[in-house]
């Protein structure tokens, strides 16, 4: 049912320099696969086939990743460490791959609008922000969790998690009524509120389920905090007409935008290995 899932990765990474000067974000190793694989993974076990990447300028890393190396292959053929690339064979051989840039930062609202040349203007598709880095071992990942509620739903959802009262400032925020475990109609959506404003501490996350008409909402929403076009704004208008669903999912996530967050995925993934391992 949806099919397409987009990546917005044209962020400068700021937050990692200098390792970022001249690598991605999105390409920074949780052990042995950069955060974007973890992400596309995410989206493969959802149904999606078809990845939307939105890239910038030194992110040519991401594109090269997602194809074959002729060379490496060659070096490594019939050796051990051959099998080392059979997750991202698997990945190349099921998924198509497209791109676009986005020449300025302008926030997220205008990284998912430029998207819209390679996801279309006609179905539902997904966003999964890379350097949030989503894990559930007891269950199906958080993308297929929201995939199997859009089915019910079919309209927007928002993943949502809560977070402590003094951190809400950090995230959009969402307020609503719950319809059902978990499961929230969303009435209102405030990007970054001060923590003695937040009407909740339900922060949304970088995983989403947009219908088309989002284009247009985007189109119409004036840039808001910082100055960016935020897609916490576009999604308020769908919100107060009941077209909005958060969505509190099941899992653990990491937010590998920060360098604490960054360690401790690092480490649990570290831990999840070896007890695998053993």
């Amino acid at each position: 049912m949806i099919r397409k899932c987009l990546f917005p990765a044209a962020g400068y990474g700021t937050r990692f320099l200098p390792a970022t000067k001249a690598m991605p974000k999105e390409m920074l190793p949780v052990l042995t696969k950069p955060l974007i694989q973890y992400g596309v993974e995410e989206a493969m076990e959802a149904g999606c086939e078809i990845m939307a990447v939105i890239t910038g300028r030194g992110k040519r890393a991401i594109t090269d990743h997602f194809d074959i190396s002729y060379e490496l292959e060659h070096q490594i053929k019939g050796s051990s460490k051959e099998k080392m690339l059979d997750g991202i064979r698997n990945i190349i051989d099921k998924c198509t791959f497209t791109y676009t840039r986005q020449n300025e930062m302008k926030g997220l609202g205008d990284a998912i609008y430029k998207g819209n040349v390679l996801v279309g203007f006609e179905n539902p598709f997904a966003v999964i922000l890379a350097d949030d880095l989503c894990v559930n071992p007891d269950g199906d990942g958080v993308l297929k969790q929201m995939v199997d509620l859009y089915a019910k739903y079919k309209c927007c959802i928002v993943a949502t998690m809560e977070v402590p009262n003094e951190d809400v400032h950090k995230y959009g925020i969402i307020e609503g009524s719950e319809i059902e475990d978990g499961v929230f109609m969303v009435s209102n959506m405030i990007e970054k509120p001060d923590n003695d404003k937040a009407p909740t501490n339900q922060a949304v996350i970088g995983r989403y389920i947009l219908t088309p008409d989002i284009f247009d909402m985007i189109k119409k929403t004036k840039p808001g905090k910082n100055g960016e076009l935020q897609i916490t704004d576009a999604l308020c208008d769908q919100a107060k007409k009941g077209m909005v669903i958060a969505y509190r999912f099941k899992g653990k996530r990491f937010d590998c935008g920060s360098v604490d967050g960054f360690v401790e995925a690092t480490n649990y993934f570290y831990n999840l290995e070896k007890k695998e391992v053993k």
